[in-house]
């Protein structure tokens, strides 16, 4: 069977850009992200937050075009546990998938960019201070859970209308679905053809608790009818195993490297790569080496990571 062309993007996120809230100094301009993204062998981009990149489809789809880029996706937070917030949510996501839309018409990309949606991680205390290690104790209660996933149906629903975008959601520590549990409910909830799931590797295997790292392979065969699209992030075992005993929050995790570069955490790679072939995934794979503003070495750890996918065959 001839192979499946997987395609390789990168993020903002991987050079210091995070979409938290007081996480906004010392970030790298969007121009030199764009231009060591190139250097560094990958052929796509998310958007990261709004403001980074020029928010104008002329403009940015101008400074895609002269790098030959496209755009894989657009990460948006929403507080789906509160409906008041779900209004000016849905206006914060349709913004965003207008933009990826016109941009991806005016570059002709034959693949759509995703709205990528999720909880307004980071910001409730207890999920930030308990992420790696929260408990039945810590998820949504029933109402909430109906509260929360109607929102994320409703706003997947008005970017399809608006845009045709495809809405993918989020799994992701610090938040209100970060768990295996927590990441099935919200499927169950929602309309599969309306909500699709970005499994995350690092996010998966830190989130699942002290069988993460295990489990990855069994979580992709579990929620294989709804993964549309792909990050890959790798952790750092040893790290999350540290941040569980000393009750690191979130962002001190982060900082202590619980997301390491690909291949020196404990997600097997070269597994989950021939799992996606076997489906003909043919999608983007977007790498997410979450680093805080001012850490590590953003470029050369892009490097590291493109040359070892390379050396696992991708």
């Amino acid at each position: 069977m001839a192979e499946v062309k997987i395609k390789v993007a990168n993020a903002p996120c991987s050079w210091g850009t995070l979409e938290f809230e007081g996480m906004q100094a010392e970030r790298i301009g969007y121009r030199q992200m764009l231009d060591e993204l190139v250097e560094t062998g990958y052929s796509a981009t998310e958007l990261g937050d709004w403001g980074f990149m020029p928010t104008e489809p002329e403009a940015l789809a101008a400074e895609l075009t002269r790098r030959g880029l496209v755009m894989s996706g657009a990460y948006v937070g929403v507080a789906f546990k509160d409906p008041t917030a779900h209004a000016e949510g849905q206006a914060r996501v349709l913004q965003t998938a207008r933009l990826l839309a016109g941009v991806a018409d005016k570059l002709g990309q034959s693949q759509s960019p995703f709205v990528v949606l999720a909880d307004d991680n980071g910001v409730d205390p207890v999920r930030t201070q308990k992420a790696g290690r929260a408990g039945p104790e810590l998820e949504l209660s029933p109402a909430e859970w109906q509260i929360f996933a109607e929102g994320v149906e409703r706003i997947a629903g008005a970017v399809r209308a608006e845009t045709g975008l495809r809405s993918v959601f989020h799994h992701h520590c610090a938040g209100y679905v970060e768990t295996p549990a927590e990441t099935a409910r919200l499927l169950e909830l929602t309309n599969p053809e309306l909500v699709g799931l970005v499994f995350d590797t690092g996010h998966y295997a830190f989130g699942a608790g002290e069988q993460g790292c295990e489990t990855v392979l069994s979580a992709l065969n579990r929620f294989a009818g709804r993964i549309w699209y792909v990050h890959f992030k790798d952790c750092r075992p040893e790290v999350a195993r540290q941040a569980r005993l000393q009750d690191w929050d979130y962002f001190e995790a982060v900082r202590r490297g619980v997301f390491c570069e690909l291949g020196q955490g404990c997600v097997d790679f070269p597994a989950v790569l021939a799992w996606l072939r076997e489906r003909d995934y043919h999608g983007w794979i977007t790498v997410e080496q979450d680093v805080l503003p001012g850490m590590g070495t953003p470029k050369e750890s892009a490097r590291r990571n493109r040359e070892y996918l390379r050396d696992i065959g991708l």
